[in-house]
C-alpha cells in the first residue's frame, strides 16, 4: 500500500489536471479533492487544511495572478500563524498556464503552431491564460479553435471546451519535465514535492 498520500486544494479543474499529473508522477496517491472553486474560498480554507496538515499532508495551489504579489506574505497572510511543514502551498507564477506552455514543444504540437509562438520564459508572461488562448486562435485545427477560443462578442475569457480540452492535454501529452526545465516556479514546486 501506498503511504504517500495527500489532500489537494486547487482554484479549479485545470489546476486539479496539473496537480494530479504531477502527484501521479511521483508515486503520490490523493486521498481527497477540494476546492475548485476560486481562489478566495481557497484563502478561507488556508488556515483550517494548515491544521489539518499536522495529521495529513495537504497541497494547495494557487495562482499568482498579479506580477507584485509576494508570495511569502501571501503565504503569511493566509495561514496567519506558523506554517506547518506537511502543508505545501504552492503558488503557479502567474497562472496555471504558465506551468502548462512550459511544455513548448508539447503544447504547439497539441495547438498545430510554430514552436517560437511559445516564450522561453513562460512564467514571465504577465497573463498566460489570455496568451494560450490568442496561440490557440492561430490553430490550424478548427477543433481547437472552436473550443479554445471564444465566440466573438462572448464576454468570457476563453471558449466553451477550454478546461476539458486543455485538461486532456495536461492528462495525455503534458510532460512534466520539459516544463520543469522551463518554469522555475513549476520546477521548485516538483523539487518539494518530492519530498513530501
Amino acid at each position: 500500500m501506498n503511504d504517500k498520500r495527500a489532500i489537494l486544494a486547487v482554484e479549479d479543474t485545470l489546476g486539479e489536471a496539473v496537480l494530479l499529473k504531477i502527484l501521479g508522477s511521483l508515486g503520490i496517491e490523493v486521498s481527497q479533492s477540494i476546492g475548485l472553486q476560486g481562489k478566495g474560498y481557497l484563502q478561507n480554507k488556508a488556515q483550517d487544511l494548515n491544521q489539518t496538515s499536522l495529521g495529513f499532508p495537504v497541497i494547495m495551489l494557487i495562482d499568482q495572478d498579479l506580477p507584485d504579489q509576494c508570495p511569502p506574505k501571501l503565504l503569511q497572510d493566509w495561514v496567519k500563524g506558523t506554517q506547518h511543514p506537511n502543508f505545501f502551498l504552492r503558488i503557479a507564477v502567474m497562472e496555471i498556464e504558465s506551468w502548462i506552455m512550459a511544455d513548448r514543444s508539447g503544447i504547439t504540437d497539441f495547438l498545430s503552431i510554430p514552436l517560437n509562438r511559445i516564450p522561453q520564459d513562460t512564467d514571465a508572461i504577465l497573463q498566460p491564460k489570455e496568451y494560450l488562448v490568442s496561440q490557440a486562435r492561430r490553430s490550424r485545427k478548427a477543433r481547437i479553435r472552436k473550443d479554445i477560443v471564444p465566440e466573438p462578442g462572448a464576454t468570457t475569457k476563453v471558449g466553451p471546451g477550454y478546461n476539458s480540452r486543455i485538461g486532456e492535454f495536461v492528462y495525455r501529452g503534458w510532460d512534466i519535465d520539459r516544463a520543469c526545465a522551463i518554469s522555475n516556479s513549476l520546477n521548485r514546486t516538483v523539487t518539494r514535492l518530492k519530498n513530501l
